[in-house]
């Protein structure tokens, strides 16, 4: 109870929450992308499980975030995996077809917690800074309390770029665009190559981010033709 009369606990929740529904936008991107391809029925669920399993691992994330930042190679690596998921989202419209719903909604879910599991590294080391601000001992229920409220709102976030897509189909390019993006910053960041590409590469975060984006959709476009053809 001392807790919730806390002026300092409060404002710790706060940042947490606008700092979560700040750093998530990208999170919503995948969830709507992931999703976009099942029943109205199977979207709703995937939505609400995929977002809450993937906070529920980003809690976990948070307690650990400065260790997992620190290891080498460990964002080389998320990087291969976001333009691995960013062409299959691009590249996944009629893959579904004639697999049980079940399966469809699994698949689904799997493919928002990968890409959330990468996407957090960098987001977590935020959150954790924010909660850090709340009095001792409180850290673990704010992260949790916190990220737990943020929920409703990517829900919503992602439920309303479903509708979007389903109006104007170049989102699902832009937002696989987008994870190459992230991808290429995230190449630039590892501990192994951080300092090497901050002094020959001038803006090595916008370069790389760029080339990511721009690979991504040039390697969906092309998978989307050769599947195209074949069929």
């Amino acid at each position: 109870m001392e807790l919730l009369s806390s002026t300092t606990f409060w404002i710790a929740l706060g940042s947490i929450i606008l700092t979560n529904i700040v750093l998530s936008g990208d999170n919503a991107v995948v969830i709507a992308l992931a999703s976009r391809n099942l029943p109205p029925a199977q979207q709703k669920k995937a939505i609400f499980w995929g977002s809450a399993a993937a906070i529920i691992m980003r809690v976990v994330l948070t307690v650990a975030a400065v260790k997992l930042l620190s290891l080498p190679y460990l964002k080389i690596i998320g990087a291969v995996l976001l333009v691995y998921i960013g062409v299959q989202l691009l590249t996944g419209e009629d893959d579904e077809d004639g697999h049980d719903a079940k399966d469809n909604i699994w698949a689904a879910i799997r493919t928002i917690l990968i890409a959330d599991l990468v996407m957090s590294l960098d987001n977590v080391v935020a959150v954790a800074a924010a909660a850090q601000k709340g009095p001792e001992g409180s850290q673990l229920l704010l992260l949790i309390v916190g990220l737990g409220l943020s929920i409703p709102l990517i829900v919503f976030g992602s439920t309303l770029l479903l509708k979007v897509m389903e109006r104007f189909p170049v989102i699902i390019v832009l937002g696989a665009a987008l994870l190459g993006y992230l991808a290429g910053e995230m190449l630039v960041s590892d501990p192994v190559d951080a300092a090497w590409f901050e002094v020959h590469v001038p803006h090595a975060h916008l370069v790389f981010g760029a080339a990511g984006a721009i690979l991504v959709v040039i390697i969906g476009k092309l998978l989307s033709r050769r599947s195209a053809q074949a069929a």
